[in-house]
């Protein structure tokens, strides 16, 4: 059983009614049900935690011990060297999700302090991009065991 981190950063608590053209209808309690009731089918377990506040983010990132971190570091995809930097320090892997297609909107979006880290950066793909970051935790930590971290596709 691995343990997955999942953390939602700032303004992702107001999912569902933000901005639903980019940001899709669903909730961040429905997309955190969602990944719980996936992690729970293969036996993982996952824990899900919101804020708005860099320093709350950093803290969990260097307090949890997560075998794989799922990241939607949001407003701080463009800002934060301290988050990046927690995550490189406890060398978590993770893959970056964002909702909407951050090359289809402002250019101050498409510049990430993550994305050169991650595993994988999933954009665009709406709440589902959460499902499919997921399945790419769940296929790393399984590949991570039998053949030293790397991620096999076809």
């Amino acid at each position: 059983m691995a343990k997955i981190l999942v953390l939602h950063g700032p303004n992702l608590n107001l999912l569902g009614r933000r901005e639903p053209q980019h940001y899709g209808a669903q909730s961040l309690a429905a997309i955190n049900a969602c990944l719980q009731k996936l992690a729970r089918a293969d036996g993982h377990e996952l824990e899900c935690r919101q804020s708005n506040a860099e320093a709350e983010l950093v803290e969990w990132v260097q307090a949890d011990a997560a075998d794989f971190v799922i990241i939607n570091p949001a407003a701080f995809t463009h800002t934060s060297v301290a988050l990046r930097d927690a995550l490189t320090a406890v060398a978590a892997p993770f893959v970056e999700v964002h909702l909407s297609n951050v090359h289809k909107r402002e250019p101050f979006r498409r510049h990430s302090y993550f994305s050169d880290q991650a595993v994988g950066v999933i954009t665009g793909c709406g709440a589902q991009g959460y499902e499919f970051a997921y399945r790419v935790a769940v296929a790393y930590l399984q590949n991570d065991s039998q053949a030293g971290g790397a991620v096999e596709t076809s």
